[in-house]
């Protein structure tokens, strides 16, 4: 019988990145990967799969600390990438900018069918690019044709339109049948296939972050972020 193991990411308000959640992750799939379980669901709590970078406690980060921290963001997402067991998101909530990312890591995406909820990557709409943890993925996981509305654009989606453009591959299925499919695989050759698929990506990602700081640093970005940050704390 298929062990299949729940990777719940639990971590305060709509589980927004800050440093220690992504060493929260960064332990789950640690734990996973020492376990005996053969594949995973990956899910978020309440309405949330995750909201994305906590602006409220990363905005006033100089650019040097900046740095670090999506260079700590782009370790983490690539530790997901790289896993080679297999993991199912089941996206319970809302997964916005860094939160679709996480998403993207995983084999298949998996959304719950609820049409409040939203997904997507919104970074260019708050005047900010995306960095190459981003980019590297998004190029093998997404068809080419639905790049300008989910990468340019930075649309948000509901369930049925993330599944039209392929952010996800169902809407309201099973993650843990899915997950048991995977996991009856025979693992070995489950990681090979995986880690040749995967290995191109995953070095890419490691790409130059300079560009992207300089979108993140810009007036208009900061302005925007900063009008977010406000209404957040009021």
């Amino acid at each position: 019988m298929t062990d299949v193991a729940t990777l719940q990411l639990a971590a305060g308000k709509a589980n927004a990145m800050t440093p220690e959640v992504l060493d929260q992750i960064e332990r789950l799939i640690d734990g996973y990967e020492a376990s005996a379980a053969t594949a995973a669901v990956l899910t978020g709590y309440e309405k949330f799969f995750s909201g994305g970078l906590a602006l409220p406690r990363i905005i006033d980060f100089d650019r040097k600390t900046m740095q670090g921290f999506i260079t700590r963001f782009t370790e983490v997402m690539r530790r997901v990438w790289s896993c080679e067991k297999p993991i199912v998101a089941a996206i319970n909530g809302h997964a916005i900018a860094g939160g679709c990312v996480l998403a993207l890591m995983c084999d298949y995406r998996i959304m719950v069918d609820d049409e409040t909820l939203r997904i997507g990557l919104n970074e260019t709409q708050l005047g900010i690019g995306l960095p190459p943890a981003v980019l590297e993925p998004l190029r093998v996981q997404l068809p080419p044709l639905s790049m300008p509305s989910v990468a340019l654009a930075g649309e948000l989606f509901s369930p049925a339109r993330a599944h039209y453009v392929g952010l996800v591959h169902e809407v309201g299925s099973d993650a843990f049948a899915k997950a048991r499919m995977f996991g009856e695989v025979p693992p070995k050759a489950f990681a090979q296939v995986k880690r040749e698929l995967r290995a191109g990506v995953a070095e890419a990602m490691g790409g130059p972050v300079e560009p992207w700081l300089d979108t993140w640093f810009s007036v208009d970005a900061q302005k925007r972020l900063r009008a977010i940050v406000d209404k957040m704390n009021k």
